[in-house]
């Protein structure tokens, strides 16, 4: 008896995780761009934000899911904080659905009756749909009738668990009760890193009589704490913008989760009035109104300190590499007179261009593959787009016919040090960690290669150097060491010492490597003419300016 109780309990529950994988993975797939496109315009403002990650949230059944396509939205700059913070605040809302999907099956509905079709129809779906669009769509019916059967499943085997444990005696009540079914909740999302899953069984529990109307909110409380687990898990290693996309959702949720705590027996009597809940009757309804209530309670609360949250996240989240990305320079006033404008975008410039050699000094240490990359990259990214804004501003002004024609140089200075992050940003995405082992005669020639490059990249460093000037030179003795490097490439491929694979991309690899340098040394030698080097460094010596920490 114990056996199959046990058996019931897991395997119920494991029918419900695999039809929630399923239904979600084939809406999503199933729906397409269509997500994409809705998240990308339709949050303009929090408040559209919310209602965009209520109605996604809703339709994939995911917060996950669509928690981690908000935080490539925010990295790739199509949606900012305050708009993914809306979103986040919207999803939250959007979990609920499940409770109430829940709560109508186990009520109104007899499961097999409904479950069985879809799972029917689902399958054929699936083994007719080739690679149309039939096949998500087929998965996500049959994901839905495992889903049911798995309520079901739950809802008898905790009906027979109830004749043979006294399980009511848990109950214990008042606060204690309380604060133990919060931990209940916030342990059963953290151990199925599913919230919704853990709402399945507190609502099934519930439908059987097991847990009381407290109990149950105090769990569903607990579950809404719980997947901040998830969010924390998630972003381990994760970029700054994750970051602080998961600390909005968890400090929503441990918000929220708090104000309902408190408040629970006031919710509770509001759930009352609204269900029209007696004597037990239906409590499955309620808890599901009780659940959605108290997010939109923490949306009500929150929504109008959006900005407020998302300054706060700012200041202490990735402070410094936000800095990084912000000019130093450049900024409205010194627009007022054009020959102070055409010097802070140099010196800008220079800073940019600092940033763009640290990151190929980095990149050439690690591979290409060090962690902090993409949050360099962010920060890069947001300092050139605010130097080409500023170039737009200056074009507006009356320019000295010097200034003038400095303007489209320093325009070329901020395209060559974009193209050079480019092509880093190809080389993380597209390439493995290099082949490793190389026959000892070809990674000599690979050591000499990327050294060269690391002593020009020292050089373009220090433009007040004698060494500034043999730039030119260097360059041309870094195309003799990159051409005897693909000879010995492609020796070692012909022979059978490396595979034909891991030449190509090796080739590939490096010859992205030398572009890179070259756009770097183009970007700092047009930079060098944009103002009388002299003036540059001793201005440089009086400022301090290109005493760069390198962390290479």
């Amino acid at each position: 008896m114990i056996f199959s109780l046990i058996a019931g309990l897991v395997g119920g529950l494991g029918l419900f995780l695999l039809g929630m994988r399923l239904m979600t993975k084939g809406l999503r797939l199933a729906a397409g761009n269509a997500l994409r496109n809705l998240l990308g315009k339709w949050t303009k403002t929090p408040l559209r934000g919310l209602i965009s990650g209520f109605t996604i949230t809703a339709l994939v059944q995911s917060s996950s899911a669509i928690t981690v396509a908000v935080i490539g939205f925010v990295n790739a700059g199509l949606m900012s904080m305050p708009q993914s913070v809306g979103v986040i605040f919207g999803s939250n809302i959007g979990t609920t659905v499940t409770g109430w999907i829940v709560a109508a099956v186990g009520v109104n509905v007899k499961v097999k009756a409904l479950a069985l079709p879809l799972i029917g129809v689902g399958a054929l779906l699936r083994l007719t749909g080739g690679q149309t669009r039939r096949t998500p769509v087929g998965d996500a019916l049959t994901g839905f009738g495992i889903f049911f059967l798995g309520i079901e499943i739950l809802q008898s085997t905790f009906q027979d668990l109830g004749t043979v444990v006294d399980l009511a005696a848990y109950n214990i009540g008042g606060i204690p009760g309380i604060l133990l079914f919060v931990v209940v909740g916030a342990v059963l999302t953290l151990l199925m890193q599913s919230s919704s899953a853990a709402m399945a069984l507190i609502l099934t529990a519930t439908m059987s009589g097991i847990l009381t109307l407290e109990s149950a909110a105090a769990a569903a409380i607990g579950t809404n704490i719980g997947t901040t687990s998830t969010a924390l898990l998630s972003v381990l290693g994760a970029t700054h913008n994750a970051i602080k996309v998961a600390a909005a959702h968890i400090i929503f949720n441990l918000v929220t989760g708090l104000v309902a705590l408190v408040a629970i027996r006031p919710l509770l009597l509001i759930v009352a009035w609204l269900t029209g809940f007696i004597d037990g009757n239906d409590t499955a309804t309620a808890i599901a109104v009780f659940h959605t209530l108290f997010n939109i309670l923490g949306v009500i609360i929150f929504l109008p300190f959006t900005d407020r949250l998302v300054e706060f996240l700012d200041q202490h989240i990735g402070r410094e590499a936000a800095m990084l990305g912000r000019p130093r320079y450049i900024d409205d006033n010194v627009l007022k007179t054009p020959s102070l404008a055409m010097d802070a975008l140099f010196m800008e410039l220079g800073r940019l261009g600092e940033m763009a050699r640290l990151m190929c000094q980095k990149g050439l240490n690690a591979d290409f593959r060090h962690k902090n990359f993409y949050q360099d990259k962010a920060a890069f990214e947001s300092l050139s787009a605010d130097i080409r804004s500023f170039c737009v501003k200056i074009q507006r002004l009356d320019l000295p016919e010097q200034a003038a024609t400095m303007l489209p140089t320093a325009l070329r200075v901020n395209q060559y040090f974009r193209r050079t992050v480019d092509i880093m940003s190809e080389m993380y995405k597209q390439f493995d960690r290099p082949v490793m082992g190389l026959p000892e005669h070809t990674q000599r020639h690979v050591d000499a290669f990327k050294q060269e490059i690391r002593d020009i990249l020292n050089v373009a460093h220090t433009p007040c150097s004698v060494e500034f000037a043999t730039l030119h030179k260097q360059m041309g003795q870094l195309d003799d060491t990159y051409h005897a490097l693909k000879d010995e490439l492609l020796k070692t491929g012909a022979t059978g010492e490396l595979s034909l694979n891991d030449m190509v991309a090796n080739l590939e690899f490096h010859s992205r490597m030398r572009a890179m340098c070259e756009k770097a040394v183009k970007g700092t030698t047009f930079w060098s003419l944009l103002r009388d080097i002299e003036l540059t460094c001793a201005a440089a010596d009086a400022d301090n300016e290109y005493s760069w920490k390198r962390e290479a």
